[in-house]
């Protein structure tokens, strides 16, 4: 996710709570869903879709907080 930030991901997750937290959140849901989808855990097709919709508003959120952190570097 977001290669181009790869460096201030990382300074990101250790001095941004906020950041960390909304990034582990996105990485949960992005297991869970393929835990869904490849039949290890149980979830119907509307679940794996709210899923996939929060995970997306949780990436909108880390790239708003990218591209305001480069932006100030």
């Amino acid at each position: 996710m977001f290669p181009e930030y790869r460096d201030l991901i990382s300074k990101l997750k250790t001095t941004n709570h906020h950041f960390q937290r909304l990034f582990d959140q996105h990485n949960e849901l992005d297991e869970r869903i393929q835990r869904m989808e490849e039949g290890i855990e149980p979830g119907t097709h509307e679940q794996i879709e709210t899923l996939k919709k929060e995970k997306l508003r949780l990436k909108d959120q880390l790239y708003d907080i990218l591209r305001k952190a480069a932006a100030a570097a």
